[in-house]
This record gives C-alpha cells, structure tokens and sequence, in this order.
C-alpha cells in the first residue's frame, strides 16, 4: 500500500540520515560537530533501525577503514575484490563483531560511555520493538516495506559507500586511497557519496562541497546548528582551498567554528 510505503521512506531517511550518516559517521566516527548527549543518543537510537551494528563495531570498522583505505588491513577495500568489498566482508564473518580487543582500541572514547557499550550490545532491541509497532499498526505491509525491504535497501546504499565509491565516479583531491565522489551513491545515503571528498577531509561534517552536490545530511546538522543543537562544526569549504594540478593538494584539516557555516 502508499502507506506502507511512505512509512518505509520515512524510516529509511530516520535510519540512513539520522542515523548512519549523521550518528555513526559524522558525528560517532569523525566528530565532525559537537551535539547535546540527548541529541547524540537519540541519533545513535536511529542508526540502530539500519541494522548495522552497535557504534561500537560501526565506528570501529570505518576508523580502520581510513587508516589503511585500499591497503592492507582495510576491511572492505576492493582491492580484495568487488564483492568482498560490497558485502562479503560481512557475511564471511570476518566483519569484527565479536572481537572486543580491536574495538575498544579504536573506540575508547565510546567504551567508556556506559549507553554506546549497552546499546552496541542490544542494537538489535529497537529493530524488534519497531517490527512489533509496525505489524500493529499496520500488518504485514507495514513489516515488509517498513522492516525487510526498507532495511535491504538501506544496507545495500551504505555497502556502495563501501565498493562503488572506490572504484566508479570522479576525484576532486589528491588521496592516498581511490575513493572517488559518486553522485547515484549521494543520492541513496543521504550525501555520503561524495567520498573523495570526505576522504580528503575527513572531520568535516559538510560533504557536499560544490551547491550541486546535494548532501541531506549536511543539511540537516545545520538545521540542528540553526536550532542550537549543534556547535563546534568542522568545515570545509572549496573557496579556501588553491587548486593544485589537475587535483587539488590536501591543506589543512578542516576548521571547527562554534557557528559552523
């Protein structure tokens, strides 16, 4: 039915904006702004819908992720394979769910945060509780668009964050990996897609660097800036940057104003 569809869209923007994109990425991962603890677990409560993970294990992985991106030690590079990097990390096991030494390595900040280590635990509780309302409120269309097809896409849109955006699209900067700004990737996750970007600048909360590439989640932390619920946002914008050859050079990190931009 509509309904059910329009219930699925909504909870695909709740999990993949609210809560990939800006919980787990931007804010878990790079802290790429500063946000109230209610905000945050609220955000991270969302990114649970996804069925990625606790933020331990997400935050953990992606950081691993660009400290050996498309080398070795890179969880899901395609270098070892286009389906190994899409999805076959995951499924072979080897994803680091349960390697509790690894994470807490990666992630001190968040181990030490008795909510981020009880809902890693538990991530799968909210899924649940969401599938018992849906079914309630609106039967089997409801759990299917809003539960299994909403979750499929939502998994498949972030793992092409994964594969595609190293191997398909353009490079605005100079990286030591091949990731690569990819605008059909931006359009399903939200404006995660413009990866080289965010591989360049990896703190900045603002991903989308040119007015046509369209990041929703960026969008959405000014919103939260515009309601003061977020301060300390790290920024990066092309007009501070001289271009470089046919690339541009990586400069400086990305500056933190309590304003954003």
């Amino acid at each position: 039915t509509w309904k059910a569809f329009w219930v699925s869209m909504f909870l695909w923007w709740v999990s993949g904006s609210l809560g990939i994109g800006m919980s787990y990425h931007r804010l878990l991962t790079h802290r790429g702004y500063k946000t109230y603890k209610w905000v945050e677990y609220f955000l991270t409560f969302c990114a649970t819908l996804a069925l990625e993970g606790g933020p331990i294990f997400w935050v953990a992985t992606h950081r691993i992720h660009h400290q050996y991106s498309d080398q070795q030690g890179d969880p899901h590079s395609p270098l070892d394979g286009k389906w190994w990097s899409h999805m076959g990390w995951i499924l072979t096991g080897k994803s680091m769910h349960h390697d509790t030494r690894t994470l807490a390595h990666y992630v001190p900040d968040l181990a030490k945060h008795k909510f981020h280590v009880w809902i890693t635990k538990y991530h799968y509780l909210p899924m649940l509780v969401l599938a018992a309302v849906l079914f309630a409120a609106g039967g089997v269309p409801f759990l299917l668009w809003g539960i299994f097809l909403r979750t499929v896409v939502g998994l498949h849109s972030t793992w092409m964050v994964n594969s595609a955006t190293h191997m398909w699209g353009s490079r605005r900067f100079k990286t030591r990996d091949r990731s690569t700004n990819n605008w059909l990737v931006a359009l399903f996750t939200f404006g995660e897609g413009w990866h080289n970007n965010h591989h360049a600048h990896p703190t900045s909360a603002r991903h989308g660097l040119k007015w046509y590439e369209v990041d929703l989640n960026w969008y959405a932390i000014w919103a939260l800036k515009v309601l003061g619920l977020a301060t300390h946002i790290k920024v990066v914008r092309l007009s501070d940057l001289a271009p470089k050859g046919p690339l541009m050079a990586i400069p400086e990190p990305a500056r933190s104003t309590a304003a954003g931009d």
